[in-house]
């Protein structure tokens, strides 16, 4: 790379919005539902496989709207649950998660909703927001 390069390139990234950063979701293990629970979390289950397609729509869905909004990842705690180690773990099992691109929001031992493979921004954001007032609320 040349000088020239070099500093067009750097100034390039300098002009560019810096895109509001969030929390990576938490990646499930037994227990950590419990755990969140306990501590007063609204969580946000998002049960997926990484070569299923419509959970990967769900991701790209759920990534722009926190990055429209910040608020949800201040007050929501996200758990990434794979399907392929836990979707037929009795944890799945009891809150009858019926398949991988399941979105469910608990509060407390209460769910808030869910979402069945449903990809559409307006029926995500529903669900978040639902979720953002579970956990904004007294």
């Amino acid at each position: 790379m040349n000088r020239r390069t070099m500093i067009l390139s750097g100034a390039a990234t300098l002009a560019l919005p810096a895109l509001p950063a969030f929390a990576a979701p938490l990646d499930y293990t037994p227990g950590l539902l419990k755990e969140r629970i306990e501590a007063g979390d609204t969580v946000f289950l998002d049960f997926k496989a990484s070569w299923c397609g419509t959970c990967r729509a769900q991701e790209r869905v759920l990534t722009s709207l926190k990055q429209q909004n910040p608020a949800y990842d201040e007050n929501i705690t996200f758990i990434n649950v794979d399907w392929d180690t836990y979707g037929t773990s009795q944890m799945a099992e009891r809150m009858k998660i019926p398949r991988r691109s399941t979105l469910v929001v608990l509060k407390g031992k209460e769910e808030i909703g869910r979402i069945v493979a449903d990809t559409s921004e307006r029926s995500i954001k529903k669900l978040m927001d639902a979720a953002l007032t579970a956990a904004t609320s007294a």
